[in-house]
This record gives structure tokens, sequence and C-alpha cells, in this order.
């Protein structure tokens, strides 16, 4: 079965930075979309990041836009979030997730999840 496990998280200072990962098995992960999405505490899951098959484009909600920088190594079936000056306001549980269809910032839209990784800036 399809399995997308994150790992990375953690708790960091403000201005500190992080690298989350999500391993994907159990499907072909280069056809796949893939994005990044995060709940904060009493919050809604919202958008932070997608990047297409190929690598080829890359999109950002733009609350992390020019902090934050996805990628993807198909040959590892991974897919990345750096995240650099980090901020109090980026404390969530990151999710990634993968779509089969055309890019999107819609979660619902998304076909598989992982279980998430906390990340925590302390101020």
């Amino acid at each position: 079965q399809v399995q997308l496990v994150e790992s990375g998280g953690g708790l960091v200072q403000a201005g500190d930075s992080l690298r989350l990962s999500c391993a994907a098995s159990g499907l072909t992960f280069s056809m796949y979309n893939m994005g990044w999405f995060r709940q904060p505490p009493g919050k809604e899951r919202e958008f932070v990041a997608a990047i297409t098959w190929s690598g080829g484009n890359s999109y950002y909600a733009d609350s992390v836009k020019g902090r934050f920088t996805i990628s993807r190594d198909n040959a590892k079936n991974t897919v990345y979030l750096q995240m650099n000056s980090l901020k109090p306001e980026d404390t969530a549980v990151y999710y990634c997730a993968a779509r089969s269809d055309s890019y999107t910032r819609a979660a619902v839209a998304y076909d598989y999840w992982g279980q998430g990784t906390q990340v925590t800036v302390s101020s």
C-alpha cells in the first residue's frame, strides 16, 4: 500500500532552519505531484508548498515564499521542504501529500497523506 513518511521535525528557535523529508513507497513517485501542508494548533490545514512530478515547477504560500524551498529526488522517492528563517507562526504539524492529477493547493484533492511531523518554533 501507499506510504508517505515524514521526518525532520523538531523544536527550534526563531531564525533557525529545518529540513523536512517525506519518503514515499507503494506508488510510482515520479508520476505524482507532491505537496506540503501544515496544521497549526487549533486551526485548519493549510497549503505550504507544492512541486510538480518532474520538479520543474514549484509553488508556495505567500507566508513562506522566500523562506521555504520544496524539492524532490525521484531516484530516492523523496520530497523535501527546506525551511529557513523560521518564525513562531510556522509552528504546526507538517504533512506531505501526493496527487496524481495536476497541481492544486486544495488539500481535499490530494490522494495520499503522511502521518505528519511536528515543528515547533520558540521565540
